[in-house]
């Protein structure tokens, strides 16, 4: 196996995740797919572009070189679904919109998905686990923020249109409650977009598995519209006009999120 994600080190209290921005597949996958899946039409696209703004902040950054139709890096290793009704699982084995993801007979075995789990699934985790320890004793605590995005429309997966930010932490269990506002406020200040706390989306398996404010570390996941940033049709083109006022909302989250550590901690 190559490359499975990349990483680089801040210095800052904050890691952002991003599991879903991969585009490579493995070959067992390649050649199962079913063609409307052939255009990775569930991707987080251009995550890394829209954030490639936190590196010269000071953020760790971890993002994900594989496709979720590979392995999703965002559920737990033994599958146990997260959300009631249509979802994903680990192996995805639907399109968001419902299609089957892989031609009949061509699914990847067992043991292939066996291979990924332990290749690709594990280094990611383990490099989450590891930032966060590191930046928890260098600092008194972590910030970890999961970075997300989708297609604003998908009947199969939730009623009407989705806000433009939806901030999820578990129903308040994977960060402190002031923190959450900080960014809630945030959001509320930022005309023209709309935003939900703990809607659709309340925070995937990273969000809820490493969010432990008790021992201070605070996880926030954002799945952010697409339309917010880009085209949500094939190609899927990047569009500047519209994700330069959206990066300027996320630097705003990421800087209340570190002023409220500072504050917080007093640090």
């Amino acid at each position: 196996m190559d490359k499975v994600l990349s990483f680089h080190q801040g210095h800052l209290p904050l890691l952002i995740s991003m599991p879903h921005a991969g585009l490579k597949l493995t070959p067992a996958v390649d050649q199962g797919l079913v063609d409307q899946a052939r255009s990775l039409p569930d991707t987080d696209w251009h995550i890394p572009r829209l954030y490639d703004f936190a590196r010269e902040l000071g953020a760790s950054v971890v993002a994900a070189q594989y496709s979720r139709f590979v392995i999703d890096l965002n559920r737990p290793a033994d599958d146990k679904p997260l959300y009631a009704g249509a979802t994903t699982g680990l192996y995805p084995a639907t399109l968001f919109d419902g299609v089957p993801l892989f031609k009949q007979g061509l699914e990847p075995t067992a043991e292939a998905r066996e291979a990924c789990l332990a290749t690709i699934w594990q280094p990611y985790h383990q490099t989450i686990r590891n930032e966060l320890a590191r930046l928890r004793e260098i600092h008194g605590y972590a910030l970890l923020w999961d970075a997300h995005s989708i297609r604003s429309l998908i009947p199969h997966l939730f009623d009407g249109r989705l806000p433009d930010f939806n901030l999820g932490t578990f129903n308040g269990a994977s960060c402190d409650p002031d923190l959450a506002e900080r960014l809630v406020q945030v959001c509320s200040q930022a005309q023209g977009y709309s935003h939900v706390l703990n809607g659709r989306f309340k925070g995937g398996h990273i969000t809820r598995h490493y969010g432990d404010p008790a021992h201070d570390i605070h996880a926030v996941q954002l799945e952010l519209a697409q339309s917010t940033y880009m085209e949500e049709q094939e190609p899927f083109t990047y569009r500047e006009d519209r994700a330069q006022p959206t990066r300027e909302v996320l630097k705003a989250l990421l800087q209340a999120a570190l002023a409220w550590g500072r504050e917080h901690y007093g640090k």
